[in-house]
């Protein structure tokens, strides 16, 4: 069987959409309930769906390629039963999906963390979640709808085209604009750095190698790791947007994907670890084997995204 992108696209993208429901429905009656258990799973839940956003809008171009034969932004698609403006919108959808989805995900993943440090979740942090958890439903039920619509024609139902599609402007913004590129450059250099730097003096530390460094204050940067992921994930993707060309069907880039998502979610296990943060005490097996294996996922996502532009043009 011929596992391509596209096909993973088509199996991964009912993730978001049902997987968002009953991320949504755990955390109302968790709240309702006032169910610490059914809060937490809810909330593990969004994070995980935050992280398979990545690959599921990813190979989206992947997807569109195979139905146009191209992914330019100005090729009519190949196939005329498909409007090219149906993609568009699609496309568009997504992409908003996609960032309401990292900024659930990352509320959710700072709500777990200050849920260890307070043994409670703040009313605060389960507020923005709901909040942006309801608004990311609706787009991505939009999202999903309109995706149907571009190979299903009797439930088709297309509207005047109005104005360009957002990811569309967004990505002539970036391409046309002299410093856009390079100010989206520096921002995932920033988020590169603040994610691999804390992950890193962590794991060490889990590892035996920096001794002298108290758990107490590495756990209190475990925000920043998780802001930096953020930054990250929604600067690569504004890359991915800008040239879809230079990504679709790029091994180099499906590698990447896997390696990030596996890493994402190794990081997320630290956070509810509490081996390594028990002061004087040699952390257990398992947990050492965790950080070992993160330093080895996180430089396989530096190694594949540092070959992405030598397999192919066009960057």
């Amino acid at each position: 069987m011929d596992l391509s992108p596209a096909h993973l696209h088509l199996l991964l993208n009912h993730l978001p959409t049902v997987g968002l429901v009953l991320a949504l429905a755990l955390l109302v009656f968790g709240l309702l309930l006032r169910s610490d258990h059914l809060t937490v799973a809810s909330l593990v839940s969004l994070v995980v769906i935050a992280l398979l956003a990545v690959p599921v809008y990813a190979t989206g171009s992947s997807a569109h390629l195979q139905l146009c034969g191209s992914v330019a932004p100005s090729a009519p698609c190949g196939d005329e039963t498909i409007p090219r403006a149906l993609i568009d919108r699609h496309e568009s959808l997504a992409f908003v999906s996609y960032v309401l989805l990292i900024f659930a995900g990352g509320f959710a993943w700072l709500a777990l963390w200050l849920r260890r440090r307070l043994a409670a979740v703040p009313a605060w942090a389960t507020g923005v979640v709901l909040a942006l958890s309801v608004i990311a439903c609706g787009t991505v039920a939009r999202a999903a709808a309109i995706g149907g619509e571009i190979r299903h024609t009797e439930i088709r139902v297309i509207g005047e085209a109005g104005d360009p599609p957002i990811g569309r402007v967004i990505a002539d913004f970036i391409n046309n604009s002299v410093w856009t590129w390079a100010a989206n450059e520096t921002f995932h250099l920033i988020g590169l750095t603040l994610l691999l730097g804390v992950m890193l003096v962590i794991d060490l530390k889990v590892l035996g190698i920096v001794p002298t460094l108290t758990y107490a204050a590495l756990d209190r940067l475990l925000p920043w790791a998780i802001l930096g992921f953020g930054l990250n994930a929604l600067t690569g993707m504004l890359f991915f947007l800008a040239l879809p060309a230079s990504y679709a069907d790029n091994p180099a880039f499906g590698w990447k994907l896997v390696f990030l998502v596996a890493a994402g979610l190794n990081t997320l296990v630290f956070t509810f670890d509490e081996a390594w943060t028990r002061e004087g005490q040699l952390p257990p097996v398992g947990s050492r084997i965790l950080a070992g294996s993160a330093l080895v996922l996180w430089v396989g996502v530096l190694y594949w995204g540092s070959v992405l532009p030598f397999v192919v043009t066009g960057f």
